[in-house]
């Protein structure tokens, strides 16, 4: 990796610990057998007038979609397990601020794109649920945070 990329790299990293954020969702579904699916993503905002940034950072990282959002915010979305592990991969040793989180999404997306991964497997949820508390508790976010029951009763898990 040349020192130009290495830059790009770690500009796009100081970017997603100011303006990004990682997520780890667990989405109702009504017409898959568990009846939920997890969804990862890695999501980029700045204002929709200055948004040329976006661009170019889904350029240099060849991943994810742009989108306008209608409070004047655009996004850059980056989702799907492979993606996110991948792009987490790249942009991990430059992170300060969400280290912590890159590591519990990128140990999320392992399971997930794991041959062994069952929706059914107690304890690989159980795990799932843990990454995605350790996600919440160092997101900053103004909603109520779900607890490890809630999401255990989503999951159809007792805990």
């Amino acid at each position: 990796m040349g020192s130009r990329s290495k830059i790009d790299l770690a500009y796009i990293a100081g970017f997603l610990d100011g303006d990004g954020s990682l997520m780890l969702q667990i989405k109702k579904r009504k017409d898959v057998k568990s009846k939920f699916r997890f969804m990862a993503t890695i999501c980029f905002y700045q204002d929709t007038r200055h948004e040329s940034p976006l661009y170019w950072i889904r350029r240099v990282l060849g991943k994810g979609y742009l989108s306008q959002r209608n409070d004047g915010m655009s996004e850059l979305r980056i989702q799907g397990f492979d993606s996110v592990q991948e792009v987490l991969q790249r942009l991990r040793p430059f992170l300060r601020f969400k280290k912590i989180q890159a590591k519990a999404l990128s140990q999320a997306c392992k399971i997930l794109l794991s041959d062994r991964y069952r929706a059914t497997d107690h304890k690989q949820l159980s795990k799932l649920v843990d990454l995605i508390l350790v996600i919440q508790h160092e997101n900053y976010v103004t909603k109520k945070k779900k607890t490890r029951s809630e999401f255990f009763q989503i999951l159809g898990l007792t805990p």
